[in-house]
């Protein structure tokens, strides 16, 4: 009703079926009342051959081409049937010059447009020449035909078919495939409308096996009389095959938006690195396999992905008072959602808190891979301004720190990189009491030895790992943990919008 309203439309297509009856009526009456056409419902659309379509009607590119529609005709076509119609359309083009313009009217019981509708305006166009009709059994449209035949108002000839004779041979009433193909008795039969139309000076053939034949026929004749002169064939524009299938074929290889090589949805289930999603599932992969696929697209041994494990267990929260946390909690007594709170906390990460685990493992790597002494390393870090990472910010051994090289000395098979973190913290304690090996450079050594003691990564490989980020990923992966923990909390606390204290604060001109 929207679109009727509208000033700047005057046809509307309803494709939808099972339109509630009283509505149908409702829009025709509107329809009506304001000069505008309904087209449907239930209808497949109509065509203008060689200007457009509307709905669904003519099917796929190949079939428009094979029916000649990419171009007028002469033919005015019209149908209750919308299937029906694309059938239409390949006999029409097959003895004629083609269609000129095609309309599927809809099988409901009321519809929005009707035969004799389309054969009057079709009357009215000079280039349409003759009219094809295809009805159907029940209701009384085709009569409104058969009156307009008999009173003159048709000039053009008009070839004829009512579908639905078959229906004589049941016992009882049968409804077939629309609404309104129903016969309520013998006056609404296809062989009574048929009989009508062909009293009233229609072309109407015996079955709708000669109904291609008489189409063939009354064309042919009026192409004699020089009523028609048959539209010039034309060599339409050769379409492209559609993408999916030549890429299918192997005949083209379409640019790529997006590369992945680390998962794949398109088979029966997704696949991590290759492997299926069941085989993950029935092996007992854990977190840390799954971890060892999606980042280094390879299934490391078990020691090293439960050393992953170990790391994201001992890295996912450190209390509420370090800064990750503090955001994560702030925003969530703000009363922001869980997805707001946990990213506030993790855009604290980086080079001061829990981002130095790249860091340590780059500079560790690179002073054990040189050979430098302890001595030699911090003091040439001291020259350049740059604080040793995963070195301080305790008074004390972190036991972290110490579970984690535990694991190491019993299940590595070489803990090389560690052992010079070690003597490097040896060192750093001779300066001071604070400066000893966090979990940042525990980690950053360790993964060192993991990556190298594995034999399964090239050296080039690792100093990639290293270079992109990955040793800060299992910070964030872990420490979203906790700050996903954090939220809950506070949400679950009731806790109001968080207000620094004033006597924490210094305040100075």
């Amino acid at each position: 009703m929207s679109a009727l309203k509208q000033p700047t439309i005057r046809v509307v297509a309803i494709i939808a079926e099972g339109v509630p009856e009283s509505d149908a009526k409702q829009l025709i009456s509107y329809a009506r009342a304001n000069n505008k056409v309904i087209i449907g419902p239930a209808t497949v659309g109509g065509i203008q051959a060689g200007a457009f379509k509307i709905g669904d009607t003519a099917g796929t590119i190949d079939n428009i081409i094979q029916c000649k529609l990419y171009r007028p005709g002469s033919v005015g076509f019209v149908s209750k049937s919308g299937g029906m119609s694309n059938e239409l359309y390949n006999t029409i083009a097959r003895v004629t010059d083609g269609i000129y313009e095609g309309i599927a009217i809809g099988g409901d019981v009321f519809p929005g447009s009707t035969l004799s509708d389309h054969i009057l305006r079709f009357n009215n166009i000079p280039q349409v020449k003759m009219m094809v009709v295809l009805g159907e059994l029940g209701g009384k449209d085709e009569y409104s035909l058969v009156e307009a035949l008999k009173q003159g108002k048709v000039q053009k000839p008009v070839v004829a078919w009512v579908s639905g004779t078959c229906a004589r041979l049941f016992k009882s009433e049968v409804q077939f495939g629309h609404a309104g193909a129903k016969s309520g008795g013998e006056l609404e039969s296809a062989q009574a409308k048929n009989q009508a139309l062909r009293e009233a000076g229609a072309i109407v053939p015996t079955s709708y096996e000669a109904l291609e034949g008489a189409i063939k026929e009354t064309f042919e004749k009026l192409v004699e009389e020089g009523k028609i002169s048959p539209v010039a064939e034309i060599t339409p524009p050769p379409i492209p095959e559609d993408l999916k299938t030549a890429i299918k074929s192997g005949k083209v290889r379409a640019p790529t938006h997006i590369i992945s090589t680390i998962s794949d949805d398109r088979g029966e289930e997704p696949c991590y690195a290759g492997v299926p999603m069941s085989t993950i599932i029935e092996q007992g992969f854990g977190v840390g396999d799954v971890i060892s696929l999606l980042w280094f697209k390879r299934s490391l041994p078990r020691y090293c992905t439960q050393f992953i494990e170990i790391c994201i267990m001992l890295c996912a929260d450190h209390g509420p008072c370090v800064s990750g946390a503090h955001n994560s909690i702030v925003t969530a007594r703000a009363g922001k959602d869980l997805v707001s709170s946990l990213v506030s906390g993790l855009l604290t990460i980086g080079p001061r808190f829990g981002g130095a685990i790249d860091d340590a493992a780059r500079y560790f790597k690179d002073a054990c891979d040189k050979g430098l002494t302890p001595y030699e390393f911090v003091e040439g870090m001291k020259k350049k301004g740059i604080r040793v990472p995963g070195i301080g910010h305790r008074d004390n051994r972190d036991k972290r720190v110490q579970l984690l090289q535990k694991y190491a000395h019993t299940h590595f098979p070489s803990v090389k990189y560690m052992e010079y973190a070690v003597q490097v913290e040896t060192y750093t304690l001779s300066k001071a009491n604070n400066l000893v090996m966090n979990v940042d450079g525990a980690i950053g050594s360790l993964f060192l030895d993991l990556l190298s003691g594995s034999g399964m990564f090239t050296k080039q490989e690792i100093d990639e790992i290293v270079e992109i980020g990955y040793l800060n990923g299992l910070f964030v992966l872990a420490r979203s943990i906790g700050l996903i923990g954090h939220t809950f909390d506070q949400k679950r606390l009731k806790q109001p919008l968080y207000r620094h204290p004033w006597e924490d604060v210094l305040y100075t001109k």
